[in-house]
């Protein structure tokens, strides 16, 4: 059951991540159509991505495809799930971007619609390094799970995981690179400053970063793997950097936790 038409109701971040992951993939789906309210963000893909069609505030034509990514923010859902129940195909698969709203909270606001999926994507798609959990309504069988699962393949790896996992998920995958993407183009500038070429300092700063995490897998403890390097220039900050992790990330933790 191979997957030729897409549609994305919202077109912001999460549809240009999948659909450059895609296209450097060479593995655009044959029609794609984005609607979105905002033409700045339709010009935008439509520049990027020729072949798609786009929308102008049209989600039912959005919603009439074969399968349907809602990439809307939680608070969205409400006002504008109802009205794609109507245009939805009887065979269509729905896939929720979304954190916090759940299958069975998603197929009430579809009037009942349950071939339903959750994904939490994360930006490394866009080059085909993602981690992107997914989670599946029971009413999806074992050929649309493939479906689903073949067509977020060129994306990276696309676990299927319970559902009540999903917003910790969104934590620790989907946000996590913002947690160290400016600690490491701080480290490559850095590099820079200090004598390296641009060439040098980036792969030292790749390969640093592959080594701890191969590091963190091996049969070491916490505090053994730390004790490997003498000198932590940053050791006296690491307290007060933990408990901003605690603090700001727990209080994320509970504005996307399902009611």
């Amino acid at each position: 059951m191979p997957i030729q038409s897409v549609g994305f109701v919202g077109g912001g971040r999460v549809a240009r991540i999948m659909l450059e992951g895609w296209q450097r993939a060479r593995a655009l789906p044959d029609r794609v159509v984005v609607s979105d309210p905002i033409q700045d963000s339709l010009d935008a893909l439509k520049s990027r991505f020729p072949s798609i069609e786009v929308r102008l505030g049209d989600n039912r034509a959005a919603a009439g495809e074969q399968l349907v990514f809602l990439g809307l923010h939680p608070p969205a859902f409400a006002d504008s799930v109802p009205s794609l129940a109507s245009v939805l195909r009887p065979d269509a698969i729905v896939v929720s971007l979304a954190p916090k709203v759940t299958i069975a909270r998603l197929s009430g606001l579809l009037g009942g619609f349950d071939r339903i999926a959750r994904v939490i994507p994360n930006a490394p798609s866009v080059v085909g390094s993602g981690f992107n959990p997914v989670a599946f309504g029971m009413a999806l069988g074992e050929r649309e799970r493939d479906a689903v699962l073949d067509l977020l393949a060129p994306l990276g790896a696309s676990p299927v995981v319970e559902e009540a996992t999903l917003e910790a998920y969104a934590i620790t995958a989907a946000m996590g690179p913002t947690y160290l993407w400016f600690q490491l183009y701080e480290l490559r500038e850095l590099g820079r400053s200090f004598g390296l070429s641009d060439d040098a300092a980036s792969t030292a700063v790749e390969q640093m970063a592959l080594g701890a995490l191969d590091t963190m897998n091996a049969a070491l403890t916490p505090a053994e793997v730390m004790d490997l390097v003498p000198v932590r220039p940053l050791a006296e900050f690491e307290p007060a950097v933990l408990e901003q992790y605690r603090a700001r990330l727990g209080a994320v933790m509970e504005r996307i936790r399902p009611a």
